[in-house]
């Protein structure tokens, strides 16, 4: 979701989304050709019943009783200027997306269900539980570490870990072809957003 100047606010759902197209609070903001097309919730309704004949394969739909909506990729707020603070919340899935899905220690990568999460200095020991001191680790080199600092341990971090300035799991999904239309306004809020 863009606030009116075509900053990125939020990711919403597509429920919120529609909502907020159904009460005119919103329009749809398509990209073709490198031009930026707006639409209402009526003249959306028109373009999703021609893109479902013509490349249905092209996008997400949501099924009414009587027709098929395409699931909007962008939409702009048409009142809504300002920008929240976004704070990147510390979860498993966040630590996962920074890392990569690679054990800090041994640099291999993993699926999430082989992976832990390491506390570079143990709790036991008074370690805080924050972005600076948690990282992906694979179940092997965890059992290694055990209770111990990495340099008790003889073990190296590959990269220390740092708080993201942006939710990791967006950069997942702009490598998705269906949210290339995102990365152009991301980039613009990356190289305009004033640092403090």
């Amino acid at each position: 979701m863009l606030n009116r100047h075509y900053a990125p606010v939020r990711i919403i759902s597509v429920r919120r989304a529609f909502t907020l197209l159904l009460k005119d609070l919103a329009e749809v903001i398509h990209i073709e050709d490198g031009k930026y097309l707006a639409y209402d919730y009526e003249s959306w309704r028109e373009v999703s019943a021609l893109r479902r004949e013509f490349e249905p394969h092209e996008h997400d739909w949501i099924r009414t009783v009587r027709f098929y909506l395409a699931v909007p990729r962008i939409i702009r707020l048409t009142l809504f200027d300002r920008l929240p603070r976004q704070e990147v919340k510390f979860n498993r899935r966040n630590i996962f997306a920074r890392d990569s899905n690679r054990c800090q220690y041994c640099g291999r990568k993993f699926p999430t269900t082989e992976l832990s999460l390491d506390h570079v200095v143990p709790r036991s020991r008074n370690g805080p539980n924050n972005w600076e001191n948690v990282v992906c680790c694979c179940l092997r080199c965890n059992v290694k570490k055990g209770g111990r600092t990495p340099e008790e341990a003889h073990m190296k971090l590959i990269t220390p870990p740092v708080k993201p300035k942006r939710s990791p799991v967006v950069s997942i999904q702009l490598s998705d072809h269906r949210y290339r239309s995102w990365k152009q306004f991301l980039d613009h809020a990356y190289w305009n957003v004033e640092l403090k």
